[in-house]
């Protein structure tokens, strides 16, 4: 352990929902859970609103659902998020050239290698620095650590949340440490802190008492010594730049268990391409390929191959993961598959039979004779008869519409879009409906959380669509119509918060009540939108209604409707949807 607090840790603070958050201005202040929308999907991160409610990391979404129905429920864009990881990483890499990242959000930095004095007050003076440049680079705010060790640094910072910085002073570390649970030492999980238990090991000083030759006989010599080491406050793990990757891998979990063999085939092939795509992205290869196969009752295999060599040809991997799913029973269910590749280098061998099999192939094709192989990604061409698939819009992911400018869906079912039309600059956005296969709607990319500072030092931003500033009149405009399903619906009953929950500025609107059975499994009520400046009150509701004028967003094959800030129906200036009868 080092005599000074030089190193650093730095946790993102709830880090995929601050970003959704950031981006969402409709959404502050308000529950977001972010990660699998699907009845087996799990949560990836909670905002510290919905956490109130008991929502954690690596939770069945069914779960959370049933714990805050009426929080927003986004699909990750991992594009957004890596480009804040690169500026937040970038502002670590410029105190020390040792910066261990760990994730996305988290990150070691080695501030004695940045020639940072080590003292308690200039290490203190460079991470609240770093909170300001960060806050200020990307929106968000981060938690920092401080100690001489990597263990207290990441302790530091996990108690300094949200938005913090804790500095553990040379001498205190012992005091610091040894009142805490056994689980805070790396390396402890559940089926290690049970066995502790049993021996009546439960805090670290107790597991500091108990010695090294009790922990070598309950864990076994590598784990046992270690954890003593590490329960005695000895921690000299160096800060590493480059972690070398040891697999690449990529799985789904689908929302019904796959019997179809030859599904089960093509979605192998699917994960094989998709495997090798961060394979050529992180500038490797690899000569093992591993399959992962979940069944109905959750038991899992795992299937691999050698290859003669290192390689990141997909056509490759293809084949020996097909070749390797061929030996494997699914008529029982398949709940997840994977593909992945280990053994990595930093060089190619070709596969020569896999070649020639590509090149064979190639030539059938060629002559009309036969269909692409199996998985080879090939698409028919034009004029092939092929129906094309109807896009699906996810909740969370952004889109842009030619008159209305950029949005995001908030939910989607029976043919119809529910769009949220904001900026992460802008007031919380007006909600349309529109055609699932709207012409004037399609797919869009993450805008930045921060404008960007023009020269003149005005912050520079697109220009609004013609139809957001026609929309600062209180009055429907030429393509408007004044329909009910403009006009936001009255509050409902709020569904009952366990302990203090949020404040009340951070508890946004009253929900609207629970659409009912009407909606499928993956649908969820969430509060009311939030109303457009110049709007007044709406008609009465219907009687007949019990949900307000007119059903909210329902949640279709994709079984996503979002949560939070849910229209009430098809909002001004959306096509109407022939065949869809309002309740």
């Amino acid at each position: 352990m080092r005599s000074a607090p030089t190193i650093l840790h730095l946790d993102m603070d709830a880090f995929y929902a601050s970003a959704e958050q950031a981006a969402k201005p409709s959404l502050r202040g308000k529950p977001v859970v972010v990660g699998g929308i699907g009845p087996r999907g799990v949560v990836a991160t909670a905002s510290y609103e919905a956490r109130v409610f008991g929502i954690r990391s690596a939770m069945a979404t069914a779960q959370a659902r049933r714990l805050c129905p009426n929080a927003a429920y986004l699909t990750p864009r991992f594009s957004l998020y890596r480009d804040i990881s690169e500026v937040v990483m970038g502002l670590l890499r410029a105190l020390s050239p040792l910066v261990e990242p760990l994730s996305l959000d988290e990150a070691f930095v080695d501030l004695e290698a940045g020639g940072v004095e080590p003292t308690p007050a200039a290490v203190r003076a460079v991470g609240e620095r770093l909170r300001r440049d960060i806050r200020a680079a990307t929106g968000l705010s981060g938690s920092v650590g401080l100690a001489a060790s990597k263990m207290l640094a990441k302790i530091a910072s996990e108690d300094a949340k949200p938005d913090g910085l804790l500095l553990i002073e040379p001498g205190t570390e012992l005091e610091t440490l040894w009142p805490m649970s056994v689980r805070v030492i790396p390396g402890v999980g559940p089926a290690t802190a049970e066995t502790l238990r049993r021996a009546g090991i439960a805090t670290v000083a107790d597991t500091a008492e108990a010695g090294e030759a009790e922990l070598v006989r309950l864990l076994g010599k590598a784990h046992g010594a270690g954890l003593y080491a590490l329960a005695t406050g000895h921690d000299d793990r160096p800060v590493v730049a480059e972690r070398d990757a040891k697999s690449v891998s990529v799985e789904d979990t689908f929302e019904e268990d796959l019997t179809d063999r030859t599904r089960v085939q093509l979605e192998i092939a699917r994960l094989a391409d998709r495997c090798v795509q961060r394979l050529r992205a992180a500038g490797r290869s690899g000569r093992t390929v591993v399959i992962k196969v979940r069944s109905y009752d959750f038991s899992t295999l795992t299937r691999s191959e050698t290859l003669r060599g290192p390689t990141d040809d997909p056509a490759v991997v293809r084949e020996a993961a097909a070749r390797l799913i061929d030996g494997v029973d699914t008529t029982t269910g398949v709940r997840l598959l994977g593909v992945g590749v280990s053994g990595l280098a930093d060089y190619t061998q070709e596969d020569l039979f896999a070649q020639a099999a590509s090149e064979a192939s190639a030539a059938a094709d060629a002559s009309g004779g036969a269909e692409p192989a199996r998985g080879s990604g090939d698409e028919p061409g034009e004029g092939a008869g092929v129906v094309e698939r109807p896009r699906r819009w996810l909740p969370g992911l952004d889109v842009r519409h030619a008159e209305y400018g950029a949005g995001w869906v908030q939910g989607s079912g029976v043919g119809r879009v529910t769009v949220r039309f904001e900026t992460p600059w802008s007031e919380p956005g007006r909600v349309r409906t529109f055609a699932v296969d709207d012409p004037d709607l399609e797919p869009g990319e993450p805008l930045p959380l921060v404008r960007e500072a023009r020269p003149d030092g005005d912050a520079a931003c697109p220009d609004p669509p013609a139809a957001q500033v026609r929309e600062a009149d209180p009055g429907p405009g030429p393509s408007e119509s004044a329909a009910p399903e403009d006009v936001p619906e009255p509050p409902g009953p709020a569904s009952p918060k366990p302990g203090p929950a949020t404040n009340a500025a951070a508890a946004g609107p009253a929900p609207e009540p629970d659409p009912g059975p009407a909606l499928d499994s993956g649908a969820v009520s969430g509060p009311v939108a939030d109303p457009v400046p110049g709007e007044g009150p709406g008609p009465p509701a219907d009687p007949g209604s019990p949900a307000g004028p007119a059903p909210g967003p329902v949640a279709g094959a994709s079984g996503s409707a979002s949560g939070a800030g849910a229209s009430p129906g098809p909002a001004a200036g959306s096509r109407p949807v022939p065949g869809i009868a309002r309740r």
